[in-house]
């Protein structure tokens, strides 16, 4: 005999799973929602009775020179970083997709930024930023060397090409970019540069140390970009954010890679596919939705960005670095002033509005939308 309390307890069990779930939406997030919309139409200080305000707190937000600026230092951080970042994770993926020896070595020294604290690596960026810094030091040698190292990356192709042509005449079916031959040429040419060095025949130039000032500064770079151009601190954030979060993206990339059927790649190489249409006509096709997740959590995530702004704080003049989640921090928590609730509420519509609409523009160009 069936047992009738069986199907009702099979109906109801999802939803009781779901409680904790939906309780946590409701609550942090249902509940948050509608006191901050109620709350940007009011003038509220957190200490007096909200005061109904209508729309004035909009208007008043389009006509600030600092939401301005952060407008378009958010807009500006989210495309740079998270079309690097994209382009990075998915490169970085391939490259350690391949089955060599000691390559889960490298999958977890590539992953460590993303599990480091991220205070930890503002505040280690921050003094790599220094006038007087790592990065500094570092562009110095390139300036006083680059005649050496461009005659390095010369010796290096030079080699390749005649190692290449060497096996071509021979009818042997190696590749221009052959990994062994590559890396027998980067030791030959290194050797190479190394004899030209101690011999005196190749010697670093004098310079200038190189002091560019990454943080405490309002240029705009770069200089030839007029109106699409963004302060240099914020430039050196973008640095910081792309390092800390393509790791992530690579570990998404990867699983994505590995999913992919070896019959694909075989089928390629009988039709005497290369690496590169490999990459182009099996690879990105095949993570398309990859990509489109690697995209969004990249396009929310920075519109959002707020802690490594938050750390650097007056090492950077506010205009140069603030993005809109640090503008609705400081108006709801300013430092020497009552809290403008209303006002803060306001933006951070704003900014889920503007986070909504770039979402779906990027889902409308990658054809996710479905009618």
């Amino acid at each position: 005999m069936k047992n009738k309390w069986k199907f009702p307890s099979e109906k109801f069990a999802p939803y009781i799973l779901l409680l904790p779930f939906l309780f946590w939406i409701v609550i942090f997030f249902g509940y948050a929602f509608v006191r901050v919309l109620y709350f940007s139409f009011t003038n509220y200080d957190l200490f007096s009775k909200p005061e109904f305000v209508g729309f004035a707190n909009y208007f008043k937000l389009f006509k600030e020179y600092l939401f301005a600026r952060a407008l378009k230092n958010s807009l500006t951080f989210a495309i740079v970083v998270t079309t690097i970042q994209t382009f990075l994770a998915l490169l970085l993926a391939v490259i350690l997709n391949r089955k060599i020896r000691g390559i889960k070595y490298f999958r977890a020294a590539y992953y460590m930024p993303s599990v480091t604290s991220s205070v930890v690596i503002t505040l280690i960026f921050m003094w790599l930023f220094q006038r007087q810094g790592v990065i500094n030091y570092l562009l110095t040698i390139i300036k006083a060397n680059y005649h050496i190292i461009g005659y390095f990356i010369l010796f290096g192709i030079i080699i390749q090409v005649l190692m290449v042509m060497k096996e071509k005449l021979r009818k042997r079916p190696v590749k221009i970019f052959e990994p062994s031959y590559l890396l027998l040429s980067l030791m030959l040419s290194f050797a190479l540069i190394y004899f030209f060095r101690i011999t005196g025949v190749l010697t670093p130039h004098e310079v200038k140390n190189v002091e560019v000032i990454w943080l405490n500064t309002r240029e705009m770079v770069p200089n030839w970009a007029g109106p699409f151009a963004f302060p240099r601190p914020l430039g050196a954030i973008m640095f910081l954010n792309i390092w800390t979060t393509v790791p992530t993206f690579m570990l998404l990339y990867l699983a994505g890679l590995q999913d992919i059927p070896n019959s694909l790649y075989e089928a390629a190489e009988v039709d005497g596919a290369t690496g590169v249409q490999k990459f182009f006509y099996i690879i990105i096709p095949q993570l398309k939705h990859i990509t489109f997740l690697v995209v969004t959590m990249g396009l929310i995530g920075t519109l959002q960005m707020f802690d490594q702004v938050a750390i650097i704080g007056d090492q950077a003049p506010i205009e140069s670095t603030v993005t809109l989640a640090y503008y609705i921090y400081r108006n709801m928590f300013p430092s020497s002033a009552n809290p403008q609730i209303g006002f803060a509420s306001a933006a951070a519509l704003v900014l889920a509005a503007i986070t909504l609409i770039v979402v779906y523009i990027q889902k409308a160009l990658t054809g996710e939308v479905r009618e």
